[in-house]
């Protein structure tokens, strides 16, 4: 990459990532393009997609109330039922060239690529002034996530990352709760997850298979080091564990289960991550990892707290590139956990106040349980006596659907009212919520605790950190 971000200010950044965390009444507004085609607000919206395929093609489906007008996928056979389903929308391998024939038709763009092209995609869509949803997590590296976030606000367009639990009213009143002290002052999180799902830990296998006719592998390799193609490796689901293309089962969950806590306790840049892990190999995450994030006393006079996530766990005998699942917190800090299910979900969420703890059992944080100290077991939110005089005080999603369509239409509307502020998950909030994840995706790869000076994106201490935290693109790929 040899694009360089704006100046930036850590004083104002931070009341800005304060305020707009919140999403309180009073949150800035800032003009958006008009749409290219001048519609009015009830007309529909041209959308190009970039990545069809996979989640590409949830995210096309969710937003079939408007134009689907172009499909962009380096791999046609894996997007041909979407072809097919959307005979309207022309295709292209390249989206570059959808650009370039389309451009000037095309008011937003979905991308939904693997972590290593969302930040290429996303800002050459940006910088054509088209509005943008993005896949989690929002960037592979940290410079992207800044990047991604400075150009959005400098363009003006609407953006939303797909963290679509942010549309649920479960996951807004558990932060109004926490901030509102029901568990008093929070000085510890733990987060876990059962990822990953695909295979860690492995080395890079030998040789070559014969690239598919209908795959521009030159095209789905994009910024990261050319490498030879093999079946079923890399394309179309294992990406994720390959440091080149993915971020891991952090990258892969922690913008959903991190999320409801990251915005409940205003979290900012931490001062130290450290990661243990099962080994790094140089080309695939870990089969099990721990980290810690240490994040200082934030505005309000909210207290220093450690989040602690785990994910993964021992090799299988039979299987050495898949795990166990146990990397979970001590049975000591989750016995509550497991006497309210009976056993510790493979998954999980427990904020620990000086008051009280919630727990959230899903991925998403959009169910959660209370328990105060004065009681001896964790009650559901809406049955628990403290959460009933909590005032809302955050805006709740309006539209109807499951979480990923709700959150959708709210890019979809904010889009066509103007109102940026009305996404949850816009990028002036996720890129922050990327960044902090990224770290511990840094941290794993140095293998040493990061002193982290967060406005200059830098780690005080180790210097070699600056390799993973701004990544050498090959040539020819720029953001």
């Amino acid at each position: 990459m040899n694009s360089k971000p704006g100046p930036f200010n850590p004083t104002s950044s931070r009341r800005r990532f304060l305020k707009t965390t919140a999403i309180a009444a009073g949150a800035a507004t800032f003009g958006v393009p008009a749409l290219l085609r001048g519609q009015n607000l009830n007309s529909k919206l041209n959308i190009g997609v970039i990545g069809a395929a996979g989640k590409g093609a949830s995210d096309t489906d969710l937003c079939a109330g408007e134009n689907i007008v172009a499909l962009c996928d380096a791999d046609k056979n894996h997007c041909a039922k979407q072809i097919e389903k959307y005979p309207q929308a022309k295709y292209f391998h390249d989206f570059r060239k959808m650009f370039e024939d389309m451009g000037k038709s095309i008011d937003a763009v979905t991308v939904s690529t693997p972590d290593h092209f969302h930040a290429i995609a996303a800002s050459a869509a940006i910088k054509q002034g088209k509005h943008i949803y993005c896949q989690k997590p929002l960037t592979q590296t940290i410079f992207e996530a800044r990047y991604l976030r400075d150009l959005a606000r400098e363009h003006k367009v609407v953006s939303q990352m797909g963290n679509q639990g942010s549309a649920e009213d479960g996951l807004r009143r558990a932060v109004e709760c926490i901030q509102a002290g029901v568990i008093g002052s929070v000085r510890e999180v733990h987060v876990w997850s059962n990822r990953p799902i695909w295979p860690q830990g492995l080395p890079r296998p030998e040789g070559a298979d014969p690239i598919p006719a209908e795959l521009d592998w030159d095209l789905w390799i994009g910024p990261a080091p050319m490498r030879p193609y093999k079946k079923d490796v890399y394309h179309a689901f294992n990406w994720r564990g390959w440091l080149d293309f993915g971020t891991g089962a952090l990258g892969d969950m922690a913008c959903h289960t991190v999320n409801m806590p990251f915005r409940a306790l205003k979290l900012g840049y931490p001062e130290v991550i450290e990661a243990e892990s099962s080994g790094m190999n140089g080309e695939t995450y870990p089969l099990g990892s721990k980290i810690r994030f240490e994040f200082p006393e934030r505005e309000g006079g909210m207290a220093p707290v450690k989040l602690f996530w785990y994910d993964g766990g021992k090799p299988l005998a039979d299987q050495p590139y898949k795990h166990d699942g146990s990397n979970k917190p001590a049975p000591e800090i989750i016995a509550d956990v497991a006497a309210l299910r009976g056993e510790v979900p493979k998954s999980g969420c427990l904020i620990i106040g000086d008051k009280g703890k919630i727990f959230s059992p899903d991925d998403y944080g959009t169910q959660f349980f209370v328990k105060l100290k004065s009681e001896d077991k964790f009650t559901f939110f809406k049955k628990h006596a403290a959460i009933d005089p909590i005032p809302e005080s955050l805006p709740r999603n309006p539209f109807k659907g499951d979480a990923d369509a709700r959150h959708h239409l709210e890019w979809i509307q904010a889009i066509k009212d103007n109102k940026p502020e009305m996404c949850y998950s816009r990028f002036d909030i996720t890129a922050y919520l990327t960044e902090i994840m990224l770290l511990g995706c840094v941290a794993l790869r140095v293998g040493k605790k990061l002193e982290w000076d967060g406005p200059a994106m830098r780690a005080k201490n180790v210097p070699e950190a600056a390799q993973f935290v701004k990544r050498n693109n090959r040539a020819g790929w720029t953001v």
